[in-house]
Parts: structure tokens; C-alpha cells; sequence
């Protein structure tokens, strides 16, 4: 591989790569925090924006098993960041969106083999029309009853932030109820049991909708990068995507050592553009040996952007966007090192519809 072709984004995880494999290791973490991958397609190769070819995921599972990562049950890792509870060192969580065939054919008998917990976010509407290429609940009993966990992701898979013409806020809001709690029956019917996990489709959500949904008793998962950790909102958790084209072993490696920026406040928090294209992110950190000088931040599709440092101690930074950010989805994406070496990941995703 040639580091020059690649894009500067990719070589500087490459790099990362590299030093994140010499940091020293402890056993417990000084902050509890684990990594949570997120995949959706398992070797379907017509679907690379969401899947891995089976030699991508492979070579994950082999790097998890050789690097002596502890593969935890999603649930495991929610209830010991809700409690402060220690999480050891090289901690990990394995999550799949939708339910698909491919995670029954092709996941399911290689995380068995390696008697592996995952968790499936499942859309209840597809599964229960029986539409093709979708698991079949009889299937998910079986993987079940080997420790499979499935969690609530919705009925329909629609963009849940989005009002219907002429909807009232009260109206989506009981749409919105409803969505959650039906897609959560079904799974109970079906399964017998369900844990209070949601996942929103397509990594969409707004500020009411996070907070309805915890309202209504979940801790939720995004699509926006980043390991989860003690400052993390339990409202939107970040996972690492994994997708053909940012699956390959050197940046899979990078994000399975990574821990989770100590942001302790970030605004604006709600990740749908009103009135501008090009955010400005005010992030405020905690405590922590970071090596502050060296923060970098990322812009989707815009390489890296220039942070300003609002006060002395180095303490609250501002980032923004040179240029307009383009619809659908986005991400600012920042990374530090400590005095060890260890890198740390913040991740704020936007959202823009084309008519804004």
C-alpha cells in the first residue's frame, strides 16, 4: 500500500494505526470505556456502502481474538457506564443493524465459533412481511437460544426525524411512541424478552427524539464514530461504523484501541441544521493528561479544519466547516493523544435536508 494515493483522512489512521499498537496497556481502565462496532451486511458484496466482504470481518474477529480483546454483551457495557462501574482495558461490543439474512448465514456461525455475544437492532415491519433477504423470527430464536440479544430499532426503518405535511409536534410524538413500543411488543412476542436499547435508523435523531426515547426508558445508539465513555450521553451513543470501504484490518485496529474524548459539554447538541450549512461545534473537555496541542479535527468530505482554542487552559475549542456541509449526513470528527499515546475520539454528527 501506497501511503501517498491514499486519502489524508485514511493515511492518518494508518498512522494511527501504528502508534496505537505500541501504547502501553492496563489491565482496568483509569475511565471506564469500550469500543462498539456497528455493522449491518455480512459478504453481500453488491452492498459495499453496508457491508463487509467476509475476509474484512474475518480479519476483524482474528485481530479481536489475537489482541486479547474482552467481547462484552452491548447491555454489559450500558450498565457499567451508567454505574461507573471499572471496564477492562481492550473492551469491545459487537452491534448489527437490521436483520438481515447475511447476519444468520454469515456472522452468526463465525461469532458462534467463537462463542461471541452480539446484539441485533432489529426493524419489526420488514421481519414480520417476510420481505426477502430479512431473517425470520424463527431464525432469531435460534440464535437466541446460542446468546444472541435482539433490540429495538424501530418498526418501519423510516427517518423518524421527519414530520409528515402538516403534522403537529404532538402528532409526531405519538407517532413516534407508538413506533418505538410496537417495534418493542413484537420483539417481547416473539423472543420473550427485549433490554432497553434502540438504535435509530440511518443514525438519525433530533434533540426531541432523544429525548423521548429516553423518556420512554432506552439507551440509544447513533452511526456517528467514537468509543463509548463516561461523558457519553446515554441519548446517542456513538458506534464505529463498518462498511467495506473503511473496514479494512489497519482502521479497524485504530478504532479498536481507541477511547472516548472526555467532552463533558458540546452545543449545539442537536444535530439538525436550522438556518446555517456550516456549524460551529463548541466543545468544552474534562479532565485528563491529554496532550491538548496535538487535538487535529476532521470535516466530512473537507479533511482536516483548524481548531480555536477559547480560552487559556485549553479547555473549550470551537470548530467549523470552510464550506457549506452538503444534505443528508455529516460528521466532525476530532482525536487526541494522552502522554501515553493512547488516542482519544469525539465524533458530532449533522443533519441537512436539501431544502435547508
Amino acid at each position: 500500500m501506497q501511503m501517498e494515493r491514499l486519502p489524508a483522512p485514511v493515511r492518518w489512521l494508518v498512522g494511527l494505526a501504528v502508534l496505537v499498537a505500541l501504547a502501553p496497556v492496563s489491565a482496568v481502565a483509569a475511565d471506564p470505556h469500550a469500543v462498539v462496532f456497528m455493522y449491518h451486511r455480512f459478504g453481500e458484496d453488491r452492498y459495499p456502502s453496508t457491508s463487509v466482504r467476509l475476509e474484512q470481518f474475518e480479519s476483524h474477529l482474528q485481530h479481536l481474538a489475537e489482541g486479547n480483546y474482552q467481547v462484552w454483551p452491548l447491555e454489559r457495557v450500558v450498565s457499567h457506564l451508567a454505574t461507573d462501574m471499572p471496564i477492562p482495558e481492550h473492551t469491545v461490543a459487537l452491534s448489527v443493524d437490521d436483520a438481515y439474512l447475511s447476519v444468520y448465514t454469515e456472522a452468526f456461525p463465525r461469532l458462534r465459533e467463537r462463542s461471541w455475544p452480539f446484539t441485533v437492532f432489529v426493524a419489526t415491519g420488514p421481519v414480520d412481511q417476510g420481505l426477502q433477504g430479512q431473517m425470520s423470527w424463527a431464525q432469531m430464536r435460534e440464535m437466541q437460544a446460542a446468546g444472541v440479544t435482539f433490540a429495538n430499532h424501530g418498526v418501519s426503518h423510516a427517518y423518524l426525524i421527519r414530520r409528515h405535511r402538516g403534522e403537529s409536534e404532538v402528532q409526531w410524538r405519538v407517532r413516534m411512541r407508538d413506533e418505538i413500543e410496537t417495534a418493542q411488543r413484537r420483539l417481547v412476542e416473539e423472543l420473550g424478552a427485549a433490554p432497553p436499547l434502540f438504535a435509530y435508523p440511518y443514525g438519525e435523531y433530533d434533540e426531541p427524539l432523544a429525548n423521548l426515547v429516553r423518556e420512554l426508558g432506552y439507551t440509544a445508539f447513533g452511526q456517528q464514530s467514537g468509543a463509548v465513555g463516561r461523558y457519553s450521553d446515554p441519548r446517542a451513543l456513538p458506534r464505529f461504523p463498518m462498511a467495506e470501504s473503511y473496514a479494512e484490518l489497519q482502521e479497524f485496529a485504530a478504532k479498536a484501541r481507541m477511547r472516548a474524548l472526555p467532552v463533558v459539554a458540546h452545543t449545539p447538541w442537536d444535530p439538525v441544521l436550522e438556518g446555517t450549512r456550516r456549524p460551529e461545534l463548541v466543545v468544552t473537555l474534562g479532565d485528563g493528561q491529554l496532550l491538548r496541542e496535538e487535538l487535529a479535527c476532521f470535516v466530512s468530505g473537507q479533511g482536516s479544519t483548524p481548531v480555536r482554542w477559547l480560552d487559556a487552559g485549553r479547555n473549550r475549542f470551537a470548530i467549523q466547516a470552510r464550506e457549506d456541509l452538503p444534505p443528508g449526513r455529516s460528521r466532525y470528527n476530532c482525536t487526541v493523544p494522552d502522554r501515553q499515546r493512547n488516542y482519544y475520539w469525539f465524533s458530532q454528527q449533522w443533519v441537512r435536508s436539501s431544502d435547508r
